[in-house]
């Protein structure tokens, strides 16, 4: 390799890198902007949005008014039980799934698998009338379960489109050794399962994230005070305290933060999981 090659080399990468630090501090800067405010005056705000608190702008008045006039304790406990009840169904559903698919060889299972695939295209968002209708008959409207259930069914299609690339590049020695000691198929399952743990943490991170985030089926299925997630909490929190800037500002920082630590937390998995399962 000549030198003007090496060189052209190392400012090709200084350009990429530079360009990412450039993408990643446009994407992080409104999000610092919205935490550092919140913990000021409103004064503070609106003379210095882009410094950080002193003694004369720092409060925490506006989170004071958020936890006293706001339901965030239940609203981040109902989001826990959603995302958490909904991850836990969607991994063991779409592992069976997965596993099934990619093991017993029969006719249908091309065309079950294409219909999977058809799922991942199609936005479960069309058939919001059909599911209202189905969650009054099952008498489960402003439920939590009726939630765990849409995602559930929202989130198979990718999570089995994904976990089959990984059940398909197990070795079938691995399983055949398995059956020859006499292991049942939960129990071949469960030697299998160690083999294909990025792709569930990939799925678990493609669950999760979108779950939490949601705002369109909590306000059909479950808009009671009761059942109310995080998301919805504080969009109807911003809208009764719109002009309280202070509050409104720990609102929002408030419901961006468990979806900044879930990614940061996840983000490895996720990228980890899904380039190994594309390339396979």
């Amino acid at each position: 390799m000549t030198t003007k090659t090496r060189a052209a080399g190392r400012a090709g990468s200084l350009v990429t890198h530079g360009l990412l630090i450039v993408f990643a501090l446009l994407a992080i800067a409104p999000i610092l902007v919205i935490v550092v405010n919140s913990f000021k005056t409103t004064p503070g705000i609106f003379n210095e949005p882009f410094a950080l608190p002193n003694s004369e702008t720092f409060s925490l008045a506006g989170y004071d008014r958020v936890f006293n006039r706001g339901d965030f304790v239940l609203n981040y406990r109902n989001s826990l039980i959603v995302t958490v009840g909904s991850t836990v169904l969607t991994l063991v559903l779409a592992t069976l799934a997965a596993f099934a698919l990619t093991e017993y060889k029969v006719r249908f299972a091309p065309v079950v698998g294409g219909f999977f695939v058809l799922g991942i295209m199609l936005p479960i968002r069309l058939g919001t009338v059909p599911i209202i209708k189905t969650m009054i008959s099952w008498q489960l409207m402003d439920t939590l379960v009726a939630l765990i259930l849409v995602y559930t069914a929202m989130s198979l299609p990718l999570a089995i489109a994904l976990l089959m690339t990984y059940f398909k590049a197990v070795p079938a020695a691995v399983k055949e050794a398995a059956r020859i000691d006499g292991a049942g198929e939960l129990q071949t399952l469960s030697i299998v399962l160690p083999m294909v743990r990025p792709g569930l943490a990939a799925v678990a991170s493609v669950t999760m994230l979108p779950i939490w985030n949601d705002l369109w089926f909590p306000l059909i299925l479950a808009p009671g005070r009761a059942n109310q997630t995080v998301t919805l909490g504080v969009q109807q929190f911003v809208g009764q305290f719109l002009n309280d800037y202070p509050a409104l500002l720990g609102a929002l920082t408030l419901g961006a933060v468990p979806l900044v630590v879930l990614f940061v937390v996840f983000s490895r998995q996720f990228v980890q999981g899904l380039s190994q399962g594309i390339g396979k």
